[in-house]
This record gives C-alpha cells, structure tokens and sequence, in this order.
C-alpha cells in the first residue's frame, strides 16, 4: 500500500486530514462572529483547499522520487496521523459555540443559543463536495491540455505548461469572465432601481436644495443615496434649539454619478453648485468621498454641523453603486479618479480666494470613501497652501497613506492604535479614545484616523496566508477575542470572511462606525470655537448613539 493508493471513500487519506487540520482552525475566533451557514461554508471552502495543498505535497514527494510507505508501516504511520487530527477536530467542535460566542461578547452582541453544529456540518459537506467537483473539472481541462501538448512537446514540459494554461483558463474566465459580467450586471441593477425610484419622489421646490430649481445638480441622477443626503440633517432651528445660538442651514451639495460620463464633468457640476449656494462664504468646507453605494453616513455629518452652528458646506460626488467591499475589488479605480477629480476642482478654486474670506477646507471618508478620499490627497500640490485637516474613518486595508502613517507608529505603540511622533500631523482614535494620547499640541494640519482594531476591512492582512498579521502578534485591544489565534491559509479566509460580515454588528465595532466616535473625532479635527466637553456629552445623547444615528430632530 503506497500513499497514492491510501483512500478512504475516494480520497486520498493524508490530504484528507490536512483538510480536517484547516476545517477544525476555521473554528476558531476571528474579529465578526459567523452564524453557522457562513461558519458552514468557511469549513467546507478550506477543508478542500487544505485538500488540495496535501494533493499537491504528495505529487511534489512522488516526482522527486522521495522514499514512500507501503503495506503495514503505511497503514499505521496514517493511524499515528490522524488519531491526533481527529481528536483535534472533535474538539474544536466542541468549542464552537463558545469560541463564536467569545467574538460576540467582545463586539457588544448576547451569546446566541443558535449554533446548530449538525446543520453547519452538513453545510460543510456540501460545500466541500461542490470544491471537489470543481476541482475534478480543473484536472479534466489539464488533462486535455497535456495531452494535446504531447504531440509536440516533451512530456515534462507539456505538463507544465499545461498546468499553467489550465489556472489561466479558470483564473481569466472567474475573474475576468464571470465574476465581472455578475458585478456589471449588478451596477446596472442599482443604476436601474435608482432611476425607477426617481420617478416616485417630486424634486424639491426649494431652490437652496441641490436638484430644485435653478440647481446645476440633476435631482434624477442623484438616487436614492443622494436624495437621503440633501434632504437629510439638522437645519438651522434644530441646530439654534441645541446650541442656543443663531444658527444656519447647512448646504449640502451631492452630484450622482449618473449626472455626466467622466469624473471631471462630474466634479465640475459639484463646484458650480457650491458657488451657487454660497459654499465658499461659509466657515467651514468638506468634501466628503462616499462609500461604494454612494451612501453618506448621517453619523459622520450631521454632529459637525451641530458644532458649526449650520455654517458648514458639505459637497460629496457618487462613483460607483456597489457595497463597499465589491467596489474595493471590482471598481477600485473609479473611486480613486472621482475623487482626485472632486478634490482637485474644488481645491484649486479655493485656494484662488482670499485666505481670509474662504472657508476652513477639511477632507473626509468612511470605508472606501476614505481610501479614495487619502488618493485625492496630493501633497505636493497643497503643502504651499494646505487645507485645514482631514478625518478618515475605517480606511481600507491597500490604502497607501494610512499604511504610511501606520508604519511611521512610535516603536512602542500598537499596531490598532499607533502615536505617529508628538501627533502634530497625524493621530488615530478608536472607540476606546485615543486622541488625547499625544504629548504635543496639534500643528497647521490635522488628519485624524477613526478605526476599530474588530473592523477587518482596515485590518485584513493579505499576507496573512502564511504569517500572522501585526495586530495578532500584540495584546489584543477591548473588541477582539482573546482565544484568536493564527493559522496559515485559514486565518486568511476567517479574514475575508469576516469583511463580508463586517457590518454585522452594533454601531462602536467591525465596520459600524457610531454618531458617539465621529463627534469625538471632529471635534479634534475642526476644534469648533467655544466648544466644551459637556455639549459633545449633549450632542452624543441626542444622537441616540446607542444605535449609531446621526443626529436628528
């Protein structure tokens, strides 16, 4: 008996517990607990990839001709294998519950009673078996191939080459094929529920809302996201009755990628709209890059409009209809190009006025409207004339600045929350507090990072496959299970799984950032005048931050 012809039920033995290895660490805690049919489908996933890598470990030993078991000796070296790899597995089924449970606790959730062990099992199975026919699909394609290329070629290199052929097929026609006809459909899907929608509401009458008469902005073209935006926060009588103050109504510009073919028009459309309005008459100025819906949180714009007493413009630009974590994949690009454009337009009409007539200009993103937001931050072109400051919430992973001044971190400082030098220039806070942490006062220009060390979509970690991200190897912050622990490949899909999950959660963890964090954060970032302690406490309970609202009447 050799290890090529160690079955059981038709697979082979020893890839087999290394799949069993992969399943039972997928078990384990990860930043967002995972209801069993996701947990289901993350054990099935890695166990055929850990079938897969143990299949390529045995071909790899067989064509170096290394010394093989057979008979006996085979038989009881796979005994000693897999009783340890079973007992493994029978106990972190054990554990399950308690280990999802232990994520659930650390991000403001009950223990939950319904982690069905026997349905995720079978969840399990099925996704494995369906990874195995996939997988049986792929060699019947490389089949093929190499014995085509047999003909004219030596069989090693024929093999070779069509192996390559065959990931490339498969690659191209998911990624490229596939995968991108789906995600194209689905933008025109939400492009198509936009434009159904328009028809219902009546655009405003009201000439100082963006889309009524006279504006520059197509009220059609906005959507639905759009539509919430402009029509939504806190106007001057709200805001009066709050700071017993003269207040005004906020303006909010917000141009829907529907309005024009390229980012330029776009962001052109935006700037004659602010200049209509009077935007640059007002103290202070944001553009805002929304998420990949073109959503804009409430929670993040309607506190600083409080702090100003209304006297605020707020202009954002729409690049794409996806969920942030499709358009992170499929649709990076746009998002960056639009809002390099709506900053650059914007920022170079600025610094044409007066530099004391014109507003403060702040820059602001959560999720993938931070990431874009930080591209558009150029420099070079403003450090002779900077803004005022910047607060980037819940920035993604690949972006380049927040990686910058991640990697700038005092050597002492965690990962999840780092202290960039004296926090003159750059400082992160989480919902535990941190901007306050710095020694020295702030200089010119204040960028604020607000990130939760539960949020995966700013610490997922590519190379994670095969070495534990830096946040695993310190003292894990409030949010983040204890019991988490790092394996190779798995801890890599726990991760992917967890950023499709990540606004599955309470407002203050994951990817759901709370109205209680953005007035803490702009208040350090904008240093509203007059501004006290106690009416950041009022503001926080009028905003029912125990359900992460923004602030409404």
């Amino acid at each position: 008996m050799t290890h090529k012809n160690t079955r059981l039920f038709g697979f082979a033995v020893l890839p087999l517990l290394l799949g069993l290895v992969f399943f039972a660490a997928s078990l384990t805690p990860s930043l967002i607990p995972r209801p069993w049919i996701v947990q289901g489908a993350l054990a099935g996933l890695v166990t055929a990839i850990g079938y897969v890598i143990g299949q390529l470990v045995l071909a790899a030993w067989r064509a170096i001709e290394l010394p093989r078991l057979s008979g006996r000796a085979a038989v009881v070296a796979h005994v000693v294998v897999a009783v340890p790899v079973v007992a493994l597995w029978i106990n972190n089924l054990t554990k399950a519950a308690d280990w999802q449970d232990s994520i659930r606790t650390h991000v403001g959730l009950e223990p939950t009673e319904e982690f069905h062990i026997f349905a995720m099992l079978g969840v399990a199975l099925a996704v494995f078996l369906i990874c195995f026919a996939i997988g049986l699909a792929v060699q019947w394609i490389f089949d093929i191939l190499r014995r085509r290329l047999y003909r004219v070629m030596p069989m090693r290199t024929a093999n070779a080459l069509g192996l390559i052929l065959a990931t490339a097929l498969v690659f191209f026609v998911t990624r490229d094929g596939v995968i991108r006809w789906v995600f194209e459909a689905m933008d025109q899907s939400y492009e198509a529920a936009q434009d159904l929608f328009v028809k219902a509401p009546p655009a405003p009458d009201n000439p100082r809302i963006p889309g009524g008469p006279g504006s520059f902005a197509d009220w059609g073209a906005m959507g639905q996201p759009g539509r919430d935006y402009v029509l939504g926060g806190p106007d001057a009588e709200a805001i009066s009755d709050f700071t017993g103050r003269p207040a005004k109504d906020p303006i909010r510009v917000y141009v829907g990628r529907a309005q024009a073919e390229t980012p330029e028009e776009r962001a052109k459309v935006a700037l004659e709209e602010l200049k209509r309005l009077g935007a640059f008459e007002r103290k202070v100025l944001i553009v805002a890059s929304p998420t990949g819906t073109g959503w804009l949180d409430p929670g993040g714009h309607d506190p600083v409009e409080y702090m100003h007493d209304g006297d605020i413009a707020t202009v954002a630009v729409q690049y794409s209809y996806m969920q942030s974590p499709f358009a992170l994949i499929f649709e990076t690009q746009t998002g960056l190009e639009q809002a390099t454009a709506t900053m650059q337009t914007v920022y170079r009409y600025w610094r044409t006025l007066p530099e004391a007539d014109r507003p403060e200009f702040y820059a602001h993103g959560i999720s993938l409207g931070a990431w874009s937001s930080m591209y558009s931050f150029d420099i070079f072109e403003i450090v002779n004339d900077p803004i005022q400051g910047a607060l980037w919430t819940g920035p993604p992973f690949p972006s380049a600045l927040w990686n910058k001044a991640t990697d700038a971190r005092n050597p002492d400082s965690a990962y999840v929350l780092p202290l960039v030098g004296s926090g003159a220039l750059v400082r992160f806070m989480s919902q535990f507090g941190g901007l306050d942490r710095d020694a020295g006062p702030w200089g010119r220009l204040r960028i604020a990072y607000l990130q939760y060390a539960s949020d995966p979509i700013v610490f997922y970690e590519p190379n994670s496959v095969w070495r534990a991200p830096q946040w695993m190897r310190e003292p894990p912050a409030p949010d983040v299970s204890p019991e988490m622990r790092f394996m190779p490949v798995v801890t890599q899909f726990q991760l992917v799984v967890d950023m499709i999950l990540a606004l599955a959660v309470p407002p203050g963890y994951g990817h759901s950032y709370s109205a209680e964090d953005y007035i803490d954060a702009w208040v350090g970032v904008t240093a509203p005048a007059g501004w006290t302690e106690a009416d950041s406490t009022r503001l926080k309970e009028r905003c029912g931050v125990e359900w992460g609202l923004g602030c409404r009447n």
